[in-house]
């Protein structure tokens, strides 16, 4: 049988529609800004997310560093948490790249960050410190189960920014997943930063390509930084196509897939040797633990996974799973008496 993919929402493949809809695309040069369907793209994205602009760009981590070397200059630096996607999974481009210096916090369990500790973290005027300039949040936090951030604490974040003179950027990779687990607009979560990324690659299914959404002079820029890193794609219009599909077909049917990660998560916490609390999964993202003495998440991986079952080892104890649009409610049913065998 075929296999059930676990592993991440990113193994997602083009729809029928997205397929032909690239095959079809009408197409120019976007460097010159002469790509019809980018533009179009663009012009969707910003109006989804409430925003003024839209950019698209090849991947989140693009997008989140061009945010960061379009919102800060060398020496500057960001308050972010510090099981974040930006700190833990992107490389330190931000220093790399752009000499940003990356003033970590801790991340609660719900991937909040305490407002204490950010007004607390961010610097006196002072020629021994670096300037703070951005901070940045990620939703839903992937890290910390998937969680989505509400919209109140969003907002007391940007209050926070503003009052010291401070942007706010949003890692929102997984942005209409959170939409749609608190029940609003994606723009109304959007609404309090200054910018942020989506990614069209993971839930809503599309091969490639990220949109950073914010107002026309950051866009500006940050068109310009896209470009000093290579970004500046030409035909693009065969990517963006694709991307026009996702926004309009595949934004609804996330709640399937939160819905099939809850069901996983109560079939796992049935299954002795294994731990999970069922009411942290809030949308597509599943973790939990192996207790088993002498089993670690390793050998757990593979051994599922030669029964037809992939995933993530995230820690020597820990695995995550991944709900998406390939894998169905019979595949999680069938999943979960993959784990009962296994852990027999």
């Amino acid at each position: 049988m075929t296999a059930i993919d676990l592993r991440s929402d990113t193994i997602t493949r083009p729809t029928a529609a997205m397929r032909q809809a690239m095959a079809d695309a009408e197409v120019g040069d976007d460097v010159f800004g002469e790509d019809p369907t980018v533009r179009r793209l663009e012009e969707m994205a910003a109006r989804r997310l409430g925003k003024p602009a839209a950019l698209l760009v090849a991947s989140g981590t693009m997008g989140n560093l061009v945010a960061q070397l379009a919102h800060c200059g060398r020496g500057d630096e960001t308050i972010l948490g510090d099981q974040s996607h930006v700190f833990f999974y992107e490389q330190g481009g931000a220093s790399a790249l752009g000499g940003i210096h990356p003033r970590t916090l801790p991340n609660q369990p719900d991937g909040t960050i305490a407002i204490e500790k950010i007004e607390a973290a961010i610097r006196p005027d002072d020629v021994h410190f670096p300037t703070s300039r951005l901070i940045i949040l990620e939703n839903t936090h992937n890290r910390c189960h998937g969680t989505p951030l509400s919209p109140a604490y969003t907002a007391s974040v940007a209050e926070l920014a503003a009052a010291h003179g401070l942007k706010l950027h949003i890692d929102g990779a997984r942005i209409f997943n959170a939409a749609g687990a608190l029940g609003v607009d994606a723009a109304e979560l959007a609404a309090p930063a200054d910018s942020i990324t989506f990614c069209l690659s993971k839930g809503l299914a599309a091969p490639v390509g990220s949109l950073l959404c914010g107002d026309e002079p950051f866009i500006r820029q940050a068109r310009r930084v896209r470009k000093s890193l290579g970004g500046g794609m030409r035909q693009a219009g065969v990517i963006a196509a694709a991307g026009i599909v996702a926004l309009n077909e595949m934004v609804d049917r996330l709640a399937e897939d939160h819905a099939n990660a809850r069901a996983l998560a109560v079939g796992l916490a049935e299954i002795p040797g294994l731990a999970i609390d069922p009411l942290a999964v809030a949308t597509n993202i599943v973790y939990f633990q192996v207790t088993t003495p002498g089993l670690d998440a390793s050998t757990m991986v593979a051994r599922l996974a030669a029964e037809g079952v992939r995933l993530l080892p995230t820690a020597p104890d820990q695995m995550r799973a991944v709900t998406n649009c390939h894998v169905t409610a019979e595949d999680i049913q069938r999943a979960l008496a993959i784990f009962h065998g296994v852990m027999r």
